[in-house]
């Protein structure tokens, strides 16, 4: 399927890894010129070359590397001083820490409200015109699937990224919705990342029990009998962004091997 967006631009943050890396490799692979974020230069470099030598990119389809933390009004100053105007945006930062909410302090909650909900509504607030300008614009948001069904120990996550929820929910039913403009998110269950095996290496140091055995436990309760990929996760987002998606705006898209249990 032609998605209908080569030649269009994207930023897409937290690309060095992970599901950002994903979403960059499905987006480059269809045509569209990738602006890449994250902290660390050497990793995101790293990047950008193994992105640009992917062979299923088109030759046309370039990507841009900002070491920049985007979380931040200088990184999202240095992103913008490459590009300003961006047809594509998909929003990434990392998740908080788990623990108890009891340790938490109000620094703790600002942190984590400054980079899973601000920093999101920051980044619509400097693109969505300029898309709506131009008549298409995709807005895709990587929360999490704790915000349809809440961890405990993530209560840092669960709090900003449902705030975030919540301002998408009518952001995307304003008048954008009728400029060509979508604003959606993409909520991911357990995938095969650093940071599932880095949640899992503290359960592994708490309970003394062996990572491998953790993750094989964790395994058994999805329906999918596996974890998903960053490939597949990717492949997701670029159907959100393409031409093919634009009826569909608001949403909380799922994508976690079935293990939510729920009918809505």
């Amino acid at each position: 399927m032609d998605l209908g967006i080569a030649g269009k631009w994207a930023l897409v943050g937290g690309a060095s890894k992970g599901l950002g890396m994903g979403c960059a490799q499905a987006l480059l692979r269809e045509g569209v010129n990738v602006v890449i974020v994250a902290r660390g230069a050497e990793v995101l470099q790293a990047t950008a070359a193994r992105l640009m030598a992917d062979r299923a990119r088109p030759a046309d389809a370039v990507v841009q590397a900002v070491a920049a933390d985007i979380t931040t009004a200088e990184g999202r100053a240095a992103v913008f001083a490459v590009r300003k105007d961006f047809d594509i945006v998909v929003t990434n930062a990392g998740g908080p820490p788990p623990g108890d909410f009891r340790d938490w302090d109000r620094d703790a909650w600002i942190k984590a409200i400054d980079a899973n909900m601000l920093t999101p509504i920051e980044l619509i607030k400097a693109t969505v015109d300029g898309m709506a300008a131009r008549g298409f614009g995709r807005i895709v948001n990587i929360t999490s699937s704790a915000v349809k069904a809440p961890i405990d120990i993530l209560g840092l996550s669960n709090g900003a990224r449902s705030g975030l929820t919540g301002f998408v929910a009518g952001a995307s039913r304003s008048k954008l919705a009728a400029q060509g403009v979508t604003i959606n998110n993409l909520l991911p269950g357990a995938f095969d990342t650093d940071r599932l095996r880095g949640t899992m290496q503290g359960a592994a140091a708490k309970t003394g029990k062996p990572m491998e055995e953790l993750l094989d436990t964790r395994r058994k309760t999805i329906p999918a009998g596996r974890f998903g990929t960053p490939e597949e996760f990717g492949a997701i987002c670029a159907f959100l962004c393409s031409t093919h998606a634009g009826y569909m705006t608001g949403q909380n898209v799922l994508a976690d091997g079935g293990a939510f249990p729920g009918t809505f």
